[in-house]
């Protein structure tokens, strides 16, 4: 049920929001060099690598680490980076993703491939055998603001809870964390 939920909703929300997706890869090309989308190399259930697409909101020489591990991220971002940051704009090419069944709508977040120590900490506590997703109980609980240690323990807890109605509450806490842009990094 989980996989037909996730299918449906990704369709719909492409279709409905194909013109917006369009004029937002426009916005990024005009406003800064390289491609519209930026892909990068995720870890996916099973510990296996996929490539995730999300709205390029970084420029093209940024180095391949987790936003926080930038000495000065705003300096990194495009013209237009930090609004699709803290719109969450950049995030819906995912939609790709959860296509292909690399992610779900609620999951915890595909951590970056060089993220070692989230990724160790998550296949001890039997985490790496969700399928990740474009939200999770990590995202409502804190978002980019998390320490490691407290992104995987309400990951482990969203393994305990799973559930159609629990994902539905993260869905709902989601748009209200993305309407109020709490929680976001640059």
């Amino acid at each position: 049920m989980k996989r037909l939920f996730d299918l449906f909703v990704a369709v719909s929300v492409a279709i409905a929001l194909a013109i917006p997706f369009l004029l937002i890869a426009l916005a990024v090309r005009l406003t800064s060099k390289g491609p519209a989308l930026y892909w990068s190399d995720r870890v996916g259930k099973d510990n296996r690598i996929f490539r995730m697409p999300k709205f390029r909101s970084m420029r093209i020489d940024t180095p391949a680490v987790a936003t926080h591990l930038l000495d000065n991220p705003d300096r990194w971002l495009t013209p237009i980076g930090s609004f699709l940051r803290k719109s969450s704009l950049d995030e819906l090419p995912q939609l790709w993703s959860i296509l292909k069944g690399d992610m779900s709508l609620v999951g915890p977040r595909p951590a970056l491939y060089n993220q070692d120590d989230l990724i160790a900490l998550r296949t001890e506590a039997g985490v790496h055998q969700l399928v990740p997703g474009l939200t999770g109980w990590a995202q409502v609980n804190g978002r980019d603001e998390l320490p490691i240690p407290q992104k995987v323990a309400l990951d482990i807890e969203y393994k305990q809870r799973q559930s159609f109605c629990f994902d539905l509450n993260i869905i709902w806490l989601t748009a209200l964390k993305v309407i109020a842009r709490d929680g976001v990094s640059h």
